[in-house]
């Protein structure tokens, strides 16, 4: 398929002016495909010559085409391009009848029939270049349009969309939409349970699955009155108002992101609509997963990129809003905590690899390099560096230039440069050197402290290795003389790097802690005697915030090879128990179970780690008997099943139903505990199969899924292989499903002949089911347990030799960079 360039964009540009878009849709010719047929009303500018240009589509059929009443021959078509030749200036209509294919990988038009009952599904998720599988189109942001939409459907289904729909003689109409992008698009449709309200003279609706509309219910007022404070919260910031005419969103099955920005139609992966118990950060992240999407209604929508090197101006926009705003707005006051030691993490990660690419890339040449770059880094990081932007420049003129950043391109687009723009008018700081040194650099800045003087006089020098500008705290702590074990705060400096002279701290600290209140985006180190007060008192810092920031230190530490794995473990077993914040307790156990144990540590020193995090959990067990904490209970119970070595205590809880002194074991658990039996070959097909007759749901289905390719034997690995690799058959969930249950390190002698097979395997199914699958098996499907030079050189050679697509390609790239730093720690 041929990928748009920007020149190609910039070009079409120029000549086009496109107005109108009407789509007819009929989504009941069958289980395969649906029926398009669109019309496109557009003006070739009159400065220009008569020229060529193309429409793009991806049809399974084309059927007719017509310009300006005359056919077109539909085997003109190549790949994805229609030719429009010999067009004059003035206006012009292109009609296209089609039938477009159904997708199962999450793009396109996805369809999807539910286990449970039966009943079918089906939503678009347009986003980049996936409009050209639902309907033709100039596909690029900056062809905005007006979009009329009409959708024949089944009797019994409702049909979203984008603007409020109407439904009349099987027809369901929606009002046409203000100007928008092609890839924001949406349609969603289905026999659809809703809980409809207003707010503000807007209708606002969340919608999901029949089967899961008792949990919807369940949970619709918290979902609605996050959404009402969002709303009345963003419309204090801003001075646009909301911009459609009603907001619904949709919690759609086999959704690959968590959720996607539709104007007036966002859609979310359904399970944020919870079946099984969860953690209150669980539900803050489904809060600020809300907050965040309805952030891109103005960040986004109204306002949109000119080309997509600028897509970390939607995410980074909408990452910030969405914690802040939550913190504002809602009862999660310490969303900031989360994104400290969950998401930050992610952008770290990704921003040391040789993939990294700036903030604000200058070179995004096409769609499928512009795919690559929806990372850590357009995500996490730009969010970070917005947090230092405010914190330099004060939230009232961030404000300010962001609210003339709508007024001058409401409804339409901008570049970096127009936001530069925008936020100068606001202030009198040069944001454009700012911008220089935050979004067009690459990498993590360092910060270390120096610590001299003597005789209570003491003076703080911060070495910087990195070269962008910090506005940073410095938390200086003391022991708590009424309260052994506890750190008291002394003051928190403010300190901008690089400095000019030392600060001066008085009385040396028994923690000086550089980045406290994490306002930064930088790996930050502790002097000698902070360590020790670290390794003692980690658990009496007063702060949760604080304490992420020293979590991060220590994470950093062991990947730099600075820290050995089970010094990190040793300080986990130390303070976890005492810990009281959900997100701290799943980050530390997440970054303990999947990347010490399971990579960082070599193979001999695995089971003492698995042990240790046994006995930690075991005490969040004891700690939680009283039932006052039942999320941290529920974090201790899931991990204790992911890294117990033998069966018998995790078997008793799934024979009785429940663990002792709570809780029962609800879906989730049951499939957790069979597939860790599974892993230790303590269970098999009988039981598996049992399982999914008591829960035959989506969920039931990767659940049975996972634990059958967990199987310790030879002909379930063969049949899992088969079923990823062999076959095109799996759903993008049940592809990744079996491929979680893959590999498994307890299984490595099992599971050895096929690390060679996945480089082939996975750069062939990359190429034939395209880039959601391809991120499927270069994120879930890679054999991260093989920590060894031969799957290193393997990967090489395959990236060398194979030419794997480009989603792949970063894929493959980011993991073998993951190898080679768990073999250089280990080495460590």
């Amino acid at each position: 398929m041929s990928v748009l360039t920007r020149d190609e964009a910039q070009t079409r540009a120029q000549l086009l002016d496109v107005r109108r878009y009407t789509i007819d849709l009929d989504l009941t010719t069958g289980d395969e495909t649906f029926d398009s047929r669109t019309v496109i009303r557009f003006t070739v500018r009159a400065d220009q010559d008569v020229t060529d240009t193309f429409v793009e589509l991806k049809p399974a059929e084309l059927r007719s085409v017509t310009l300006d009443g005359q056919p077109l021959d539909p085997e003109t078509l190549d790949e994805n391009r229609l030719p429009l030749k010999n067009l004059t200036p003035g206006d012009h209509e292109l009609r296209v009848d089609a039938a477009m294919r159904y997708s199962h990988t999450g793009e396109g038009m996805h369809r999807f029939t539910d286990p449970t009952d039966g009943e079918t599904y089906v939503y678009t998720q347009l986003f980049m270049d996936d409009v050209q599988r639902v309907f033709a189109a100039f596909d690029q942001p900056d062809l905005k349009a007006v979009f009329e939409l009409s959708v024949k459907a089944p009797d019994g289904w409702t049909v979203l969309a984008n603007g409020i729909t109407e439904h009349t003689d099987g027809v369901w109409k929606a009002a046409p939409t203000p100007l928008i992008s092609t890839y924001l698009v949406a349609v969603a449709a289905g026999p659809w349970h809703s809980v409809r309200t207003e707010h503000r003279g807007l209708p606002f609706g969340i919608h999901c699955r029949r089967s899961l509309a008792p949990y919807l219910d369940a949970d619709a007022d918290e979902i609605l009155d996050v959404t009402r404070a969002c709303y009345d919260r963003y419309h204090e910031k801003f001075e646009e108002p909301y911009p459609f005419d009603s907001y619904d969103q949709a919690f759609v099955p086999e959704f690959n992101a968590g959720a996607m920005e539709n104007p007036g139609l966002v859609t979310f992966r359904d399970e944020f609509v919870y079946r099984s118990a969860v953690t209150d950060t669980e539900r803050q992240t489904r809060a600020m997963v809300i907050a965040h999407e309805m952030a891109h209604m103005w960040f986004g929508d109204l306002v949109t990129l000119k080309w997509w090197d600028d897509i970390w101006l939607n995410e980074s926009f909408a990452e910030y809003m969405g914690y802040q705003t939550l913190t504002e707005a809602t009862r999660f006051t310490d969303t900031w905590t989360d994104f400290g030691v969950v998401r930050k993490g992610w952008g770290y990660d990704a921003d040391q690899r040789p993939s990294t690419h700036p903030v604000a890339p200058e070179a995004v040449n096409d769609t499928a390099s512009a795919l690559l770059n929806f990372d850590g880094i357009s995500y996490a990081k730009g969010a970070s560096a917005l947090r230092q932007l405010v914190a330099w420049l004060g939230e009232k003129d961030f404000l300010a230039g962001i609210n003339t950043h709508f007024t001058r391109h409401r409804f339409g687009n901008a570049t970096l440069t127009d936001f530069i723009d925008s936020l100068t008018a606001a202030t009198e700081r040069d944001v454009h050197a700012w911008a220089d040194a935050w979004l067009r650099t690459t990498g993590v800045d360092t910060l270390t402290p120096r610590v001299t003087g003597d005789n209570g006089t003491y003076t703080l020098t911060v070495e910087r290795t990195g070269s962008r500008p910090h506005r940073i705290a410095v938390g200086l702590y003391d022991p708590d003389l009424t309260d052994e074990g506890r750190l008291t705060l002394r003051e928190r400096l403010d300190l901008d790097i690089p400095q000019t002279d030392g600060r001066p701290i008085g009385k040396r600290p028994a923690l000086l802690l550089l980045n406290d209140s994490d306002l930064t985006y930088a790996k930050v180190r502790f002097d000698p005697e902070s360590f020790r007060a670290v390794r003692n008192g980690l658990s009496g810092l007063p702060e949760p915030l604080t304490r992420a920031v020293v979590w991060n230190a220590l994470r950093d530490a062991v990947r730099d090879g600075e820290l050995p794995p089970t010094t990190y473990l040793d300080t986990a077993r130390a303070h976890l128990p005492r810990e009281t914040d959900l997100a701290l307790v799943q980050g530390v156990l997440g970054f303990a179970t999947t990347q010490i144990t399971d990579r960082y540590l070599a193979p001999e020193d695995r089971p003492a780690a698995l042990t240790t995090i046994s006995s930690l959990c075991r005490d969040l067990l004891r700690r939680t008997e009283d039932g006052d904490n039942p999320g941290l209970r529920l974090l201790a119970v899931r991990h204790f099943i992911d890294v117990a070595a033998q069966p018998d205590t995790i078997a008793a809880w799934l024979a009785d139903g429940t663990v002792p002194g709570g809780p029962e074991l609800d879906p989730e658990l049951r499939w957790r505990v069979l597939a860790r039996l599974a892993v230790l070959g303590a269970t098999d097909e009988t039981a598996i199969a049992a399982e999914l007759d008591r829960d035959p749901s989506a969920t039931g289905q990767e659940g049975a899924a996972r634990c059958r390719a967990a199987l310790p034997d030879p002909a379930a690995k063969r049949t899992a292989w088969e079923a990823m690799f062999a076959t095109d058959d799996l759903s993008n969930y049940l592809f990744t499903a079996t491929a979680q249950g893959f590999w498994q390190p307890e299984q490595a002698d099992l599971v050895r002949e096929y690390v060679p097979r996945y480089y082939e395997d996975a750069v062939a199914v990359a190429a034939r089911r395209g880039p959601a699958i391809a991120d499927a098996a270069g994120r879930w499907a890679f054999p991260t347990h093989a920590v060894d030079t031969d799957t290193l050189r393997l990967g090489e050679e395959c990236l060398r030799d194979a030419d794997p697509i480009p989603a792949l390609r970063r894929k493959l790239a980011d993991q073998l960079d993951d190898l080679a730093r768990a073999l250089r720690v280990r080495q460590a």
